[in-house]
């Protein structure tokens, strides 16, 4: 027995991150790079003292319930939360953490890669070309809706939302936005707030949601709230599939309500809606907002730093 705790590493993280783990700690990993199932996660606790699950790992309460005593510590290395059964958890006395911050820049750069190519008609264009079906030109062909000087919608200002409103700065956008609270005014920078999603709506001739899934944003955008928008907007999704009606999006792209709808997550994941494919409307990318290798290697980093605190017995940075 080396001595150190026990780590398990139910995905394949960034090579930086497993030899950074793997000099602190025994570090089991899960080559096969799967997803944890509830009776991995059950039978892994008895083994470890801390575990790194990403998002596809799930701690409901009834997994909780039956997790080992021997697991003290649960350092995610994601942002988002709703996998995990915080109350649960911590009536367990499991120390929980995610990764802040590290992702904002990336997945607000895949934002705006959803609201251009979904506004410039990216899937369309590309099959044209592609399948060799470009075969002529004029000024009637593959025009979009431009971005630049238009008005963006923002739902939810927290990291992401700032770093996304950030960037549509650069293409001269006038920002609005809905949050639980308004921002101090060195962090709204001239965006205008609503104190309501219903008043934000109808302003938006693009909407980017940037808010956590909770039951409370459940299917936030549904076809009462399509329905408020500018006819001939643009949907954006990088946050979570949870908040939007998938079928009232549908709706609302075959009825014209919606130009188009740029999206990196969905109700169901992977895969997606199937119905989604037959629209060239929707551009989709398969739930890679944080991919890139800085921000994974972040991403490891700092959960790693969380579990480096909690060993040393302090509070870790980020624990809830």
């Amino acid at each position: 027995m080396s001595g150190k705790p026990v780590l398990w590493l139910p995905r394949r993280v960034s090579d930086a991150t497993v030899a950074r783990a793997r000099q602190d700690y025994d570090v089991m990993l899960n080559e096969a790079d799967t997803p944890g199932t509830a009776d991995e996660i059950v039978a892994m606790s008895a083994n470890v003292d801390a575990m790194m699950p990403c998002h596809s790992e799930h701690f409901s309460a009834s997994v909780v319930a039956r997790l080992d005593p021997r697991l003290k510590i649960i350092a995610n290395h994601s942002v988002g939360m709703d996998h995990c059964d915080i109350p649960a958890l911590k009536a367990r006395d499991i120390v929980v953490t995610n990764t802040p911050d590290v992702l904002s820049d990336a997945t607000a750069e895949l934002a705006m890669l959803l609201m251009l190519g979904a506004a410039r008609r990216a899937v369309e264009g590309d099959r044209l070309v592609r399948t060799g079906a470009w075969d002529s030109w004029g000024p009637s062909f593959m025009v979009g809706k431009q971005v630049t000087g238009a008005r963006i919608g923002i739902v939810g200002m927290g990291r992401v939302g700032r770093a996304f409103a950030a960037k549509a700065r650069g293409f001269d956008m006038e920002i609005h936005y809905y949050n639980r609270s308004r921002l101090a005014p060195e962090q709204e920078q001239g965006a205008i707030y609503h104190d309501t999603i219903e008043s934000l709506l109808p302003v938006s001739d693009f909407l980017s949601l940037h808010c956590p899934a909770t039951p409370e944003t459940l299917d936030l955008m549904n076809s009462q709230r399509f329905g408020l928008l500018p006819d001939g907007a643009v949907l954006v999704n990088s946050a979570r599939g949870a908040l939007v009606d998938e079928t009232a999006l549908l709706e609302a792209v075959e009825s014209g309500k919606l130009a188009a709808a740029g999206l990196d997550c969905f109700k169901t994941e992977p895969g997606g809606n199937p119905a989604f494919t037959e629209h060239e409307a929707i551009f989709m990318l398969p739930h890679i907002g944080s991919a890139t290798t800085r921000t994974r290697d972040a991403m490891g980093f700092r959960a790693l730093d969380n579990l480096d605190a909690f060993f040393a017995g302090q509070t870790p940075r980020d624990a809830f």
